[in-house]
């Protein structure tokens, strides 16, 4: 079907985030049933949520994968992902928030600002994406609405101001009074929420609501000149000029405006919708995109317009089995437009590609497309040679796009496959999956001969091989989860690499000196060329780079990738006749070994971030455990009537913790999913029983 077109300026690209459990998958759904887009309410503990429609989603009852749905709200289009809130799926939360404008952040309104909150939160803050936040589970017992927006304040540093406060707590939760109107919603539980009666604040809730709505007001003001010298002269404010202000300070990422409802009781999702309406950007409320030019440093910029050449980012992968194993390359389109059957030009791998057909996806559902326009998040069918990042434009404007950030994966295990039939499918599900996800990663240890995958945690790697069983039929047997260490050298050193060999004919002959020294963490492995003079002709020092860094990526002390550390080039020797790649590429690689012995080499393990809510009585129990795991406890504290404590564990110590903390708490102490921190060095006495396990 043709697509029908939306002025940018009416249309929403949000994301649901939050932390696993807070309700993200639960409000999308009755997004959709109050938008019309479905008929019935899917619930995810029912296995029946629409955008949770992978098999592995409903059985765990949890999101795994991002899902994308598109939707209609008071003449506005509304492009909807739902994120995974679980920190193994990280990477899908990312290169969600690349994408969008604007975010609906959910807290729990018992729970308040989880670890997995404030992580949602720091990647939005990456991506200078506004958000609106949305206290849920207001009918829970323990429910605390102001507690959570103190919360927002002191743990995320977030200007929250709310827009709302509940009607009733806990089991009387029945509505909201909007404090912008300033009147009540009264839900009605028989219509599933579809209706509400407006009505005026209650007499008992009056003296709270006009103080909320001072604070609104004092807090708008602060960002909005207008508003401000209504309030300094005492002067009311008018509904108009107090939500112009909330939007534009929204939008500037100056105040977080707070909602409140019960997404599983159907109570102010219709409000929530509003606001997205009211105060989320459009495309054109946001800054120009920045990229530039392919092979060059000069600044662009693209704008949202459809007179504009085409530019799109790709940030999603998945595999179409509608397509014969080719795959749905998910885009977003920042400026012109995109037609079926036309070409387009992918700046990354500098090939013209053909678009085979478009698609609007709704979860895993599709409708074809003619055309869509700048602003939009649609799937193309066909492309060939594209990766998550890739910049997609028109060819004679090339531009390329700022890619995604992709964390690095921390935990790793050896897979084979059962059977011999299943040797040459697991090849081709592993490169397909590595394809879709980019923090799974495979390599062959080629001294063991054993398949090496490599991921964010034991349930991503879990899915990994529960996905390649149901969906290539490939059954494996895996190894233990091990954990990614990694190598770096404290120190400077330099040495040569000299690869001489007679043969009776044409001999073989590189030669190279090199310095290493630290780089500080992240940084990866950096060569630097300071050959003058032609010692070593130009077409050898890339063949030196190659050997430097496959040299890195085998490890030197116990076979683990060597990090952050600067090569730097500066002298060396040819032969006229004998003189080759290999040769040199030989001497790069003997060089930086040699000179990695000699630079204080040592071995860093990742640390991870790790919370347990706990019952004060098994407080002293649960910190023996933890420092018994190598953890440095980081804080600790009161939430509610419980207590928790933070702390940053080893990730190698970690495993089998939630079962030692549930038998030490009679199951009562909840550990929180580990978040990576860093990687630091492992003591002493640790890595050498690790080094020499591994020789």
């Amino acid at each position: 079907m043709a697509e029908v077109r939306y002025p940018v300026e009416k249309l929403r690209n949000i994301g649901i985030a939050a932390h696993i459990d807070a309700g993200k998958t639960t409000t999308t759904e009755r997004i959709l049933y109050y938008t019309g887009k479905t008929h019935k309410i899917g619930e995810v503990h029912e296995g029946t949520a629409v955008m949770d429609w992978m098999e592995q989603e409903q059985e765990r009852g949890i999101t795994i994968t991002s899902a994308a749905t598109t939707c209609f709200w008071r003449d506005c289009r509304i492009n909807i992902i739902d994120t995974p809130g679980h920190v193994d799926f990280t990477i899908e939360v990312e290169r969600s928030l690349r994408v969008l404008d604007g975010c609906v952040a959910l807290f729990g309104a018992v729970e308040g600002v989880e670890p997995q909150s404030e992580t949602v939160w720091r990647q939005a803050d990456r991506y200078h994406v506004p958000r609106i936040a949305f206290v849920n589970k207001m009918d829970r017992i323990g429910s605390a609405f102001e507690s959570c927006v103190a919360q927002m304040r002191d743990r995320l540093g977030a200007n929250a101001v709310p827009l709302q406060i509940p009607l009733g707590k806990e089991e009387t939760f029945k509505g909201v009074i909007d404090l912008v109107l300033m009147k009540a919603y009264v839900f009605h539980d028989e219509t599933l929420g579809a209706e509400f009666e407006t009505i005026d604040i209650p007499a008992e809730d009056q003296e709270a609501a006009k103080k909320a709505r001072d604070f609104l007001i004092e807090k708008v003001a602060e960002h909005d000149d207008h508003v401000m010298s209504k309030y300094i002269e005492g002067q009311p404010v008018s509904t108009e000029e107090l939500m112009a202000g909330i939007r534009k300070a929204t939008i500037s990422i100056q105040i977080t405006p707070v909602m409140c409802g019960a997404s599983y009781k159907n109570k102010g999702i219709q409000q929530l919708l509003d606001a997205v309406v009211d105060y989320l950007p459009s495309p054109k409320d946001v800054p120009a995109i920045k990229g530039h030019k392919p092979r060059t440093d000069e600044a662009m910029e693209c704008h949202p317009s459809e007179s504009e050449p085409f530019a799109a980012l790709v940030f999603k992968l998945a595999a179409d089995r509608f397509a014969g194993g080719g795959n749905l390359s998910y885009i977003r389109i920042y400026s012109g437009r995109i037609d079926s059957g036309s070409y387009i030009y992918n700046v990354n791998s500098d090939s013209k590609d053909r678009v085979g057909r478009l698609v609007l996806m709704h979860a895993n559902k599709r409708e074809e497309i003619e055309s869509a326009g700048c602003g939009n998040i649609v799937a193309v069918v066909g492309l060939k040679n594209v990766k998550t990042g890739d910049t997609l434009c028109d060819e004679k404007h090339p531009i390329q796009l700022e890619s995604i950030f992709i964390p690095e994966p921390v935990m790793s295990l050896a897979i084979e496959p059962k059977t011999k039939a299943d040797r040459d499918k697991l090849s081709m599900a592993l490169q397909r999956m590595s394809a879709e996800d980019p923090t799974f990663r495979i390599r062959s240890n080629e001294e063991t001969g054993q398949t090496i995958i490599s991921g964010m945690g034991e349930l991503h790697l879990e899915v990994v091989v529960d996905r390649m069983f149901r969906e290539y039929g490939v059954s494996t047997n895996t190894g233990k989860p091990q954990v990614a260490y990694k190598e770096t050298i404290n120190g400077k050193a330099k040495a040569e690499g000299k690869y001489i060999r007679q043969t009776g004919g044409r001999g073989q002959y590189g030669h190279c000196v090199l310095e290493i020294e630290p780089l500080e963490r992240g940084k990866g492995v950096e060569f630097v060329n300071k050959i003058v003079g032609g010692v070593i002709p130009r077409e050898y020092i890339s063949p030196i780079e190659d050997g430097i860094r496959e040299a890195a990526q085998g490890g030197v002390l116990a076979g683990y990738p060597v990090v952050d550390v600067q090569v730097t080039l500066y002298d060396g020797s040819y032969h006229d006749v004998d003189s080759s790649e290999i040769a040199f590429k030989i001497a790069g690689s003997m060089a930086f070994k040699d000179a990695s012995k000699r630079a204080k080499l040592v071995l860093l393990e990742p640390i991870m971030t790790i919370e347990v809510i706990v019952p004060e009585e098994y407080m002293g129990s649960i910190i023996g455990e933890l420092n018994s795991r190598r953890c440095v406890i980081q804080e600790m504290g009161d939430r509610g009537n419980v207590k928790y404590v933070k702390a940053l564990a080893p990730l190698a110590g970690m495993f089998g913790f939630a079962g030692s903390i549930r038998s030490l708490s009679q199951g009562r102490a909840t550990p929180s999913p580990m978040e990576f921190h860093s990687y630091k060095e492992v003591p002493q006495l640790i890595a050498k029983g690790i080094i020499e396990g591994n020789s």
